[in-house]
């Protein structure tokens, strides 16, 4: 992207503005920004105040923590409790709420939870405390799970037998699939850059194939934001259902095939649980026979329980692009960033906690 000035960005947006209004011609396009990070993006940017009317923009399925279930974080508390075992894992995941607790409550009254960056970083205090078994979360998408793979790859090469992953990865597409199958009311779909640059367009095809959507990968800044909108109306105005790369400085065509096959080497694709989306076909990333002496859940004889998600929540819905946070009625009550009630609202990347920091916290936005 040629780099602007803050004028010739304001001026660039106001006139992808206009275009995107006129497009729209008096109706409400319905956009579902599938990313987290589009989310915070686009509420950082103003943009939803820029289209007004003409866009309303939803958000989706693509916070990795949002999406995790309370079982998952139950199973994780279970290591934590272990004698011997260091847990660690993203900041993030610590105040998601469990069945009954969160990991940070845990890491209070005792537990030994560590907040690292990288699983290179569980690896090293690994190697530091042979003695300990050291559990990494593996939460995330197809951006994450390559780097957790070689990680363990890592491991093994270095002979570190005390690494293991509790691995909660997750692929995108399944979940668009089932929200399309489910009868989500969309124009279009602005897909994850991230995700993207993994994994290439093909896995997107159906999109347009099967539900005849138009569906546009979008990069992060403003303008890359507002240029997918715009390509999104264009289709819609001439009823057309294409899939487009509107980040093609970073997203090329056939993904990063060489992160695709560390993934495909360590993983393999599985049925799991979504929160708020239950149990999707082939849409999680469990360890292949070969690595499962690092696979947490085995090692330490987990034993998964049905979830239970707290009494009113509506993360379910704002997940399925159903209803909007501020339309939860615990939403900027009970549930805030400081006490939080659902995933939504803990994650940085979680709608709930998007509109809760940017919007006008029970206003809507």
């Amino acid at each position: 992207m040629q780099m602007l000035t803050a004028e010739e960005t304001g001026r660039a947006a106001a006139r992808l503005t206009a275009e995107i209004k006129k497009l729209a011609g008096g109706r409400t396009i319905r956009i579902m920004e599938v990313c987290g990070t589009h989310t915070v993006a686009i509420f950082r940017h103003g943009i939803r105040q820029l289209l007004g009317d003409a866009v309303e923009l939803i958000s989706g399925p693509g916070c990795p923590v949002c999406v995790t279930p309370a079982n998952y974080i139950d199973a994780a508390l279970a290591c934590a409790k272990q004698p011997g075992v260091i847990l660690t894992s993203y900041g993030d995941l610590l105040r998601v709420p469990g069945s009954r607790e969160s990991l940070a409550e845990a890491k209070a009254q005792g537990a030994d939870v560590r907040v690292v960056v990288s699983p290179l970083d569980a690896l090293a205090i690994a190697r530091q405390e042979p003695q300990r078994k050291v559990v990494f979360l593996a939460v995330g998408f197809e951006t994450t799970a390559p780097t957790a793979a070689a990680a363990l790859l890592s491991a093994r090469q270095a002979g570190v037998e005390n690494f293991l992953l509790l691995s909660a990865h997750k692929t995108v597409p399944p979940a668009l699939r089932s929200l399309l199958t489910q009868g989500a009311c969309l124009d279009g779909l602005l897909l994850p850059g991230h995700v993207s640059a993994v994994i290439g367009l093909a896995p997107y095809r159906f999109l347009v194939d099967e539900f005849a959507l138009p569906s546009v990968v979008a990069g992060f800044e403003a303008l890359d934001i507002l240029t997918a909108i715009r390509a999104l109306a264009r289709q819609i105005a001439a009823g057309r259902a294409e899939l487009e790369n509107q980040y093609r400085r970073v997203v090329l065509p056939q993904g990063n095939p060489q992160a695709m096959k560390i993934l495909l080497d360590v993983y393999q694709p599985v049925d799991v649980e979504w929160r708020g989306l239950g149990l999707l076909k082939e849409s999680g990333l469990v360890l292949r026979p070969a690595y499962q002496v690092y696979d947490a859940s085995l090692v330490l004889q987990l034993k998964t329980q049905p979830a239970v998600e707290p009494k009113g929540c509506c993360c379910g819905l704002v997940l399925q692009g159903r209803m909007q946070p501020a339309q939860c009625p615990l939403f900027a009550r009970e549930c805030t960033p400081l006490k939080p009630v659902g995933a939504c609202m803990v994650s940085r990347e979680g709608a709930c906690s998007a509109w809760y920091n940017y919007g006008k916290r029970g206003e809507g936005a």
